[in-house]
C-alpha cells in the first residue's frame, strides 16, 4: 500500500520551498509615543493576527512566485482597463466614486460569497475525487472550517460591541462603569477591530478560507467560482456598461475570462510543475 494517499508523489508540500530567514529590525519605546509609530503598532498587530488565521503556509500550500507575479500583472491590466473605458465612455463625474465603492464592497463581500458557495463547490470537488483519497480530504476540512469560524465569530463582536454601545450608552446622563467598558470596547473595535477585519476579509478572499488545506488544487476553482458569481451579480445589478457592444462584451466578460485564463493555467502548472493531482 502506498504511504500517502496519493501515490508516486511525495508528501505535502511538493519539493522543498526556499525560504528567506525573517529580518527582525529593532524599534525603540520612543516609536509608540508618536502618531505614526503607534498607528503603525495598531496596524502590524491586526496585520499579524490576520494573517495568522487566515493565510496559514500549510502542508498543502504551494509557493509559486511565477504565478504570483502573473495574477499581480492580470489585476493591474484589469485596473487600467477599467479606467480606461470610464475616461473613454463615461464621463459621470461619480463614476470613479462607484468604481471604488464597487472594489471595496466586493472585497467586503467576497468570504461571504464564499462561505455560501464553497460548501457546494467542496462538495463536488470531494466527490470527484477517487473514492480512497475521499476520507483524507474531508480530514483536512477542519482548517478551512476554523477560518471560517473565526471569521464570523470576529463579524459577530464587532457588529455586536457597536450596537450595543449604540443602543445602551447614552451621553446625556450619567455613566455606569459598564457604559465606559463598553465606550472602550467600541473604542478598540474602531481602531484595531476594522483593520483586522478588512486584512481578514483580503485574506479570506485571497486564500479561500485556508483552502489549500485541503487540497492544492482547491484555491484555484474556488476563485473560478468567485468570480462568475460576482460577473452575474453585476450584470444582474447594473446592467451592461456604456459604450459600443464589442466594448460591452469586453467590459463584462473580460475579467471572468482572464481570471479563468490564469486560474486555469495555474492548475496546469500544479499538474505539470509540481506533479499535483486530484485523480491519482
Amino acid at each position: 500500500m502506498p504511504a500517502g494517499p496519493y501515490p508516486n508523489q511525495p508528501p505535502y508540500p511538493y519539493g522543498p520551498q526556499p525560504t528567506r530567514p525573517a529580518v527582525r529590525r529593532r524599534r525603540g519605546c520612543l516609536s509608540l509615543v508618536s502618531p505614526f509609530g503607534l498607528v503603525g503598532a495598531i496596524l502590524r498587530s491586526a496585520h499579524r493576527a490576520a494573517t495568522r488565521l487566515f493565510a496559514q503556509d500549510g502542508a498543502g500550500r504551494i509557493e509559486d512566485r511565477t504565478v504570483d507575479r502573473v495574477q499581480l500583472a492580470r489585476t493591474i491590466l484589469g485596473a487600467a482597463a477599467t479606467i480606461a473605458l470610464i475616461l473613454a465612455y463615461n464621463v459621470d463625474p461619480d463614476r470613479w466614486e462607484d468604481a471604488a465603492y464597487g472594489g471595496a464592497a466586493q472585497l467586503l463581500v467576497a468570504p461571504f460569497v464564499l462561505i455560501i458557495a464553497a460548501p457546494l463547490v467542496i462538495v463536488g470537488f470531494i466527490y470527484y475525487a477517487p473514492p480512497h483519497l475521499r476520507p483524507h480530504l474531508r480530514s483536512r476540512l477542519r482548517t478551512p472550517l476554523k477560518a471560517v469560524g473565526w471569521y464570523v465569530l470576529a463579524l459577530i463582536v464587532i457588529a455586536g460591541v457597536l450596537a450595543l454601545t449604540a443602543m445602551t450608552v447614552n451621553a446625556d446622563d450619567g455613566k455606569d462603569w459598564w457604559e465606559y467598558v463598553l465606550a472602550v470596547a467600541s473604542l478598540v473595535v474602531i481602531v484595531w477591530g476594522f483593520p483586522f477585519f478588512f486584512m481578514a476579509s483580503l485574506y479570506s478572499a485571497r486564500s479561500a478560507f485556508n483552502s489549500a488545506q485541503v487540497h492544492p488544487m482547491l484555491p484555484p476553482v474556488l476563485t473560478l467560482t468567485l468570480v462568475w458569481v460576482f460577473a452575474a451579480f453585476s450584470l444582474i445589478g447594473d446592467g451592461m456598461p456604456p459604450g459600443p457592444p464589442l466594448v460591452q462584451l469586453c467590459s463584462t466578460l473580460g475579467g471572468p475570462l482572464t481570471v479563468t485564463a490564469v486560474s486555469l493555467w495555474e492548475l496546469r502548472r500544479m499538474r505539470t510543475r509540481f506533479g499535483v493531482t486530484l485523480r491519482t
